[in-house]
């Protein structure tokens, strides 16, 4: 089978500051699939690609607590392991957790190829760390970019389903959270800085950097198409759906913290402005949401389809006034009946300061146990029982469901 290569050169937030059963998980560098595996035949897989925001970053906690980490401790030290081993991780950083929506079960395989700060080129980050982005990257170390990996994959086993997260850190979206966080920390209330009015913010979104994203993430998904039909899929044989991005935080008037004095980041861990919290969920994640939006109706495929999580965890952000961190809603373990109703679904905003282990940086403003499972009901459903659609996923219910996961609808 022909390789098609080519050599192209989130999310960690820095601030000066139970799987289910009978599901089929590939990871690491899959072995050799039997020759009755391959392109519309074996046992069907579903593959993620993309980011943070699809990778599992965050899936080790089950909401947020002051108090021992031991008490959100769903997943334990070897949350992010996909090795073939299971001792490490394949590529450090990517941060693939156990709790990752692409788990869905039901006899259906996956492989999730997504990693923490990945944008839709290759990079290597700032501390040297391999971020493979949607593209057919390849070096003499071995390293691969999630096209490749995909294409490599996808020519052994009967990939049906292809979801893909990208284009948050195509918006710099860590260094916009950095730049908020440090300007409610370092501005008094009577004189707020607002990264909403920093140029350094706001250029991210001019309609010529959202063009050129719009454009990127659409050649993302021509990398997919590129890989799997080199691989000898037709159209008919599997869909694309491309996932947006949450909001993580609600409106400044849904705040359970007051933005005076430091309880918001010191107790809450989520330290906007009101102002700044409005226009990140009325300007900032309307703007990233509708270039992918617009990425996938101007592709126009038939096999491509979006499910939307924009208001996915609405009612469970961070710092809601409709939830709380464990000691604040009486409880001492994520295991506690009903925990998942009352808790955030979000992790909490690390800085500096508050930032102890076992936790990492780069967990901050990322679904998190609840919350990856919140989506892998919503993936369950987007897989269609091998008839892929897309939809809008919204919260349907209280309580888990029959397989231990929050109760979501896609509609």
């Amino acid at each position: 089978m022909r390789k098609h290569r080519s050599t192209l050169a989130l999310v960690g937030v820095v601030v000066a500051t139970t799987v289910g059963a009978g599901l089929t998980l590939v990871t690491g560098a899959p072995p050799a699939a039997a020759a009755t595996s391959g392109p519309g035949v074996g046992t069907p897989y579903v593959a993620s690609l993309g980011d943070s925001y699809i990778s599992g970053e965050a899936g080790r906690w089950a909401g947020n607590t002051n108090q021992s980490s031991s008490e959100i401790d769903a997943l334990g030290p070897t949350a992010y392991f996909d090795n073939a081993t299971g001792t490490g991780e394949q590529i450090p950083g990517c941060h693939r957790s156990k709790s990752a929506e692409i788990q869905i079960g039901g006899g259906v395989g996956n492989v999730n190829l997504a990693c923490s700060g990945a944008k839709t080129s290759t990079f290597f980050d700032s501390s040297g760390n391999f971020k493979p982005g949607i593209d057919f990257y390849s070096d003499s170390s071995g390293r691969q970019g999630q096209a490749l990996m995909l294409q490599d994959f996808a020519a052994t086993h009967n990939v049906k389903l292809v979801m893909l997260s990208i284009g948050g850190n195509n918006f710099n979206f860590a260094g916009i959270v950095q730049t908020c966080v440090e300007d409610w920390l370092l501005s008094p209330s009577w004189w707020p800085d607002y990264c909403s009015r920093d140029s350094s913010v706001t250029n991210n979104f001019s309609s010529s950097n959202i063009a050129t994203q719009v454009a990127a993430i659409r050649g993302a998904i021509d990398h997919i198409r590129t890989a799997m039909t080199d691989d000898g899929y037709t159209v008919a044989m599997y869909t694309i759906v491309v996932q947006d991005y949450p909001s993580p935080i609600p409106d400044g008037s849904g705040f359970r913290y007051s933005q005076d004095g430091y309880t918001r980041q010191s107790v809450g861990g989520c330290g906007f402005w009101n102002t700044d919290a409005n226009w990140a969920n009325g300007t900032a994640l309307p703007d990233i949401n509708g270039a992918v939006k617009t990425a996938v109706a101007t592709d126009g495929a038939s096999n491509l389809k979006v499910m939307d999580i924009s208001g996915a965890f609405n009612g469970h952000r961070l710092c809601e006034n409709t939830v709380g961190l464990l000691e604040e809603e009486g409880l001492t373990s994520w295991t506690n009946p009903g925990a998942v109703n009352v808790s955030e679904w979000i992790n909490q905003i690390r800085t500096v300061t508050t930032l102890f282990g076992p936790y990492q940086i780069q967990e901050s403003l990322h679904p998190d146990y609840w919350g990856q499972l919140a989506l892998r009901d919503c993936a369950r459903q987007a897989f269609n029982g091998g008839a892929p659609r897309g939809g809008t996923c919204t919260i349907s219910g209280s309580g888990l469901d029959a397989q231990g996961e929050p109760v979501m609808t896609l509609h």
